[in-house]
């Protein structure tokens, strides 16, 4: 039995990932970096997930397998794996993505050589089911800026919270909220680790995305290679369907009443007033919320007219329960 502290924490969140999850273990065990944990979290997959993890766990000892009873959501199973991690860095892996071996060899060298930063990745494209190239993922992120208004204004175009699969200093992660469970929480997160400092991208192509129709992505967002590359055809009608994505962030929001935009409001406003920044900051972060969400107001109006609908339909049924009830 050791007692040797890892360099690197990885956290693996995963339901019903038979279908690639070999190949992302195994790009993740022939990193060049070695000094690492893998944290499963197996959140009561249906399929041969659990096989896989404990056939991968019984042969290399620095994996740890755990298996929720019951589903308990996205974000919640994401928060799982970092808070049974230990070590000063911390990475999320999905079970359909792939890495390069040097994706986190190249990552902690660059947050070792510079303590200011928060988070580092790398450039991304995209792959299909059979890991054939697709396209580059072109957007790209000013989270580089000393100036944190700029990384402010920088998070909140549209992306798609890639940064996230990054390495990323625990501490810092221990300074903001946990994922919260509604639509973009992946994008609120890297929101605040950009107010706490800088990222860097490593100019090299080391993570592969994969595109399939299980993905989140795929189910709730089908139009999201658009989105992914200044498509000029790009409209607000593309954004995902928010209503939807917060119950696969949190499973206990099936079936309640949902204002996922005023949430979402509410959490870049939070994002402002919750950290220490100068004034100035802190006034040019609010001018930049602004200027982001500027004609997505309709947004809000449309979550009041599907909750008022939402309200109307269980009066109307509680109201003709009644009514069978006491006739």
């Amino acid at each position: 039995m050791t007692n040797h502290q890892p360099k690197l924490s990885i956290g693996l969140p995963v339901y019903n990932g038979e279908k690639f999850l070999e190949q992302a273990l195994d790009s993740i065990l022939a990193q060049t970096f070695t000094d690492f944990e893998l944290i499963i979290s197996d959140n009561a997959s249906t399929d041969k997930t659990e096989d896989i993890c404990r056939k991968y766990a019984a042969k290399d000892s620095r994996i740890r397998y755990y298996r929720n009873q019951n589903n308990i959501g996205c974000a919640r199973n994401f928060n799982r794996v970092f808070e049974l991690s230990t070590a000063e860095y911390f990475k999320w892996i999905a079970y359909d993505d792939l890495h390069a071996p040097d994706f986190v060899e190249k990552c902690i060298a660059i947050l070792e050589k510079d303590p200011n930063l928060v988070l580092c990745y790398s450039e991304v494209h995209f792959i299909d089911q059979q890991g054939k190239f697709v396209q580059n993922y072109n957007v790209k992120l000013d989270v580089n800026s000393p100036y944190l208004y700029k990384r402010f204004y920088s998070l909140l175009t549209k992306h798609l919270c890639y940064p996230c699969y990054g390495v990323i200093r625990s501490r810092m992660l221990k300074a903001v909220p946990p994922m919260g469970g509604y639509g973009n929480a992946d994008g609120i997160l890297l929101l605040r680790l950009g107010v706490l400092g800088q990222f860097y991208e490593i100019p090299e192509c080391l993570f592969s995305a994969r595109i399939h129709p299980e993905q989140s992505m795929s189910m709730f967002f089908p139009n999201y290679l658009a989105f992914t590359s200044n498509d000029p055809d790009y409209s607000l009608n593309m954004l995902p369907d928010f209503y939807s994505y917060a119950v696969w962030f949190d499973t206990d929001k099936k079936g309640k009443l949902l204002l996922p935009h005023w949430r979402l409001l509410k959490e870049y406003i939070f994002s402002i007033l919750m950290f220490k920044m100068s004034v100035r900051d802190r006034i040019l972060c609010f001018i930049s919320l602004n200027q982001q969400l500027k004609g997505t107001e309709w947004l809000l109006i449309k979550d009041l007219w599907v909750a008022g609908k939402t309200l109307w339909r269980s009066l109307f049924n509680f109201s003709h329960l009644q009514t069978r009830f006491f006739s």
